[in-house]
C-alpha cells in the first residue's frame, strides 16, 4: 500500500475518532447516550447497506459469513460504544478515553497469545510509550470505579473487534462488512437503550446536524477507512495509530467547546508520535532485506 496513501487515511479516520468525542459531547445536549450512538450506527449502516446494494457489491451467501458480521459488529460497534457511554456515568470522559485507548496494547498482546502475531521489543516499547503518552495528553487522571471497569471493557471489546477483522475481513468486501456491522451494532444499542435508559431525542437543525455528521463523517468514512487500514496493514502497527485518537480529540475540543490545552498535552503528543514511530519503524537493513527477497520471488 502507498505509504503516504496510508497515512492520509490514518490522519482522517483517527480525526475523525477523535473529534467525534467533541461533537458527540455537544449531542448529549439533546438525547441520552445509548441513544444518541443507537440512532448514528443504525442510520449509518441503513445508508451504506442501502449503498452497496444498489451498487450490486457481492453480498456474503453463507448464513456463518452474516454470524461473523454480526460477532463483528456486536464487539467494534455495540460492545465498545455501549461500554463508553455507560462508563461515563460514573468517571470523566477523560478517564474514560485513557482506559479505551488501551486498545493497541491489547491487540498486541491479544495478537500474540491467540493468533501468533511477533513483535520486537522495541514495538512493545513503541506501544507502551504511546499509552503513556495518552495518559499524560488526558491529565494524567485516573480513578478506580465501576466506570473504570467498563470504560477497560470497551478497550477489550475493540482489540476483539480489530483481530476479528483481521481474521475474517478479507472474507468480504470492506463497504460491506462496514455497512451491516454498523446496523447490527446499531440495532443492539437500540435496544439497550430501551432498556437501560429513559430515551428522549429532541430535535433541532443542531441535532439533526450532528447526527448525520457522527453517523456519515464519524461513522461511515470513519469505519471503512479504518477497517481497510487494518485488512491492509498488520493490526498491532496499525492500531498504534490510534494513539492519534485521543490526541485530536483534545485538539477539536479545544478549537469546537473551547476547551483549555495545557502544558501535559504537548508532553503527552512527543511520547504518542514517539511511541507510533517505535511501533511502525522498520531498519533499513530489513527493508532492503525484504526488496532483496521480493525481487528473488518474481
Amino acid at each position: 500500500m502507498n505509504k503516504w496513501l496510508f497515512s492520509m487515511l490514518v490522519i482522517l479516520t483517527t480525526f475523525l475518532m477523535g473529534s467525534s468525542f467533541a461533537i458527540g459531547k455537544i449531542g448529549l445536549s439533546y438525547t441520552t447516550p445509548l441513544l444518541l450512538v443507537g440512532i448514528r450506527f443504525s442510520l449509518a449502516g441503513v445508508i451504506m447497506a442501502i449503498a452497496v446494494r444498489l451498487l450490486r457489491i457481492p453480498h456474503p451467501k453463507a448464513f456463518f459469513q452474516w454470524i461473523k458480521i454480526a460477532v463483528i459488529g456486536s464487539f467494534q460497534t455495540a460492545g465498545v460504544m455501549s461500554c463508553i457511554f455507560l462508563s461515563l456515568r460514573t468517571i470523566s470522559a477523560g478517564q474514560s478515553s485513557i482506559l479505551t485507548f488501551m486498545n493497541p496494547l491489547l491487540v498486541v498482546i491479544f495478537g500474540t497469545i491467540f493468533m501468533k502475531l511477533s513483535y520486537n521489543l522495541r514495538q512493545w516499547t513503541g506501544v507502551i510509550l504511546g499509552f503513556i503518552g495518552v495518559f499524560i495528553t488526558l491529565g494524567a487522571k485516573l480513578s478506580f470505579e465501576i466506570g473504570s471497569i467498563l470504560a477497560f471493557l470497551s478497550a477489550v471489546s475493540w482489540a476483539i473487534g480489530t483481530l476479528l477483522i483481521k481474521k475474517w475481513g478479507n472474507e468480504f468486501n470492506t463497504w460491506v462488512l462496514t455497512a451491516y456491522q454498523m446496523l447490527f451494532g446499531g440495532i443492539i444499542l437500540l435496544i439497550g437503550s430501551l432498556i437501560l435508559e429513559n430515551p428522549y431525542f429532541r430535535i433541532t437543525g443542531t441535532s439533526i446536524s450532528i447526527v448525520l455528521w457522527l453517523a456519515i463523517m464519524a461513522s461511515i468514512v470513519q469505519f471503512a477507512g479504518w477497517f481497510y487500514l487494518l485488512q491492509k496493514g498488520d493490526p498491532g502497527k496499525t492500531s498504534a495509530f490510534l494513539f492519534l485518537a485521543p490526541f485530536f480529540g483534545v485538539l477539536s475540543g479545544w478549537l469546537i467547546l473551547d476547551e483549555t490545552i495545557n502544558w501535559y498535552v504537548t508532553i503527552g503528543g512527543l511520547c504518542i508520535f514517539t511511541g507510533i514511530f517505535l511501533v511502525n519503524w522498520t531498519s533499513s537493513r530489513k527493508m532492503e532485506a525484504g526488496s532483496l527477497e521480493t525481487s528473488l520471488n518474481k
